[in-house]
């Protein structure tokens, strides 16, 4: 049972098998989950707004239920890690602004005065992750560690870019969405030739980071589409957003076997 659960995760979550549910074992291990949270956080918002426009709506049901449950889970397995009182300070704080925003986006059905509330606490809940990945991040004396991060980062803006994307598509966005929906952007492009320059770089992490690259130009093609009534902008956004989530996923666990 237990891992056919497992099995699911790793479908819904288009992550490695076993990968998401293993426990923390070191330093690479615990900014991956870290890095992971920050994806998360905007991953779940994707979705609820995804729901909200009736776009894939079973499929963006089942990415959220198994990110909340994944957030969830590694909040738990990152508060006992913590190495340091400031991190699991930060955890504990990520604790309590999970639960305000896990309310909002499983407590009722999505409407559009909830969509402009997940959208801003989804960037608070940002915040608190990032912190925690940037605080284990300086625990570690490796280039690796860096690595793990910065790939960790490019998952999180694929789901930053898609969040924004939806949020003005289906009306709750915020004067600031389409500037930050653009920074995310030009983050990731740049971040995408620093990870593919790292010396560290493996033939397969190279062949990784190339298979990255070809589904960047299918997203970037999808998210360049005016949203519109028939939703085939919105369905090609969050498509092609989670296969370019699915490939970085892998970049990254590639990143966290460096030592």
């Amino acid at each position: 049972m237990k891992a056919f659960f497992g099995l699911l995760l790793a479908l819904f979550l288009s992550i490695p098998g076993g990968d998401a549910l293993a426990q923390i074992t070191d330093l690479n291990s615990a900014i991956n989950k870290a890095g992971r949270q920050r994806m998360l956080s905007q991953r779940m918002a994707k979705a609820y707004f995804q729901i909200g426009q009736r776009v894939e709506v079973e499929r963006s049901k089942k990415i959220l239920d198994a990110s909340v449950s994944l957030f969830d889970r590694q909040l738990v397995e990152l508060k006992n890690f913590a190495p340091t009182p400031e991190i699991k300070d930060n955890y504990l704080k990520l604790e309590k602004t999970w639960l305000a925003y896990k309310d909002l986006l499983v407590g009722a059905p999505p409407s559009p005065d909830n969509g402009r509330s997940v959208l801003e606490i989804s960037e608070q809940v940002l915040a608190l992750a990032h912190q925690g990945t940037v605080q284990l991040e300086k625990q570690s004396a490796s280039t690796a560690g860096r690595l793990v991060n910065i790939s960790g980062r490019q998952r999180m803006l694929s789901q930053r870019m898609a969040k924004f994307y939806q949020a003005i598509a289906w009306g709750v966005g915020n004067d600031k969405s389409p500037g930050e929906l653009e920074k995310a952007r030009k983050e990731f492009s740049a971040a995408h030739q620093e990870l593919a320059a790292a010396p560290s770089n493996t033939q397969q992490i190279k062949e990784s980071l190339d298979l990255v690259k070809q589904q960047w130009l299918f997203f970037e093609n999808a998210l360049n589409q005016k949203a519109g009534p028939d939703k085939r902008p919105q369905i090609a956004v969050a498509t092609t957003s989670e296969r370019i989530l699915e490939e970085m996923e892998t970049v990254v666990g590639l990143y966290e076997k460096l030592k």
